[in-house]
């Protein structure tokens, strides 16, 4: 298993977006994407950097292992 990077809640949307899900809204600094099949909705902070154990749980949210996650950056 690959150690996850340290990256930014932006790059994060982007790497999720390639991965099937779009913007459904934001509220503050939280920006809420969703993917309709199979369905999953996650929240992704818009900070410069993400912590390691919130990046997890999102990835976890999202049905996606870290090489998975990797590839799409």
């Amino acid at each position: 298993m690959s150690k996850l990077p340290r990256i930014s809640g932006r790059k994060c949307v982007q790497a999720l977006k390639k991965a099937g899900f779009y913007f459904k809204r934001q509220e503050g600094s939280h920006i809420i994407l969703r993917r309709d099949d199979p369905f999953a909705q996650v929240v992704v902070p818009d900070h410069k950097e993400l912590d390691r154990g919130t990046l997890r749980a999102i990835l976890r949210q999202a049905s996606l292992s870290v090489d998975e996650f990797l590839k799409l950056l």
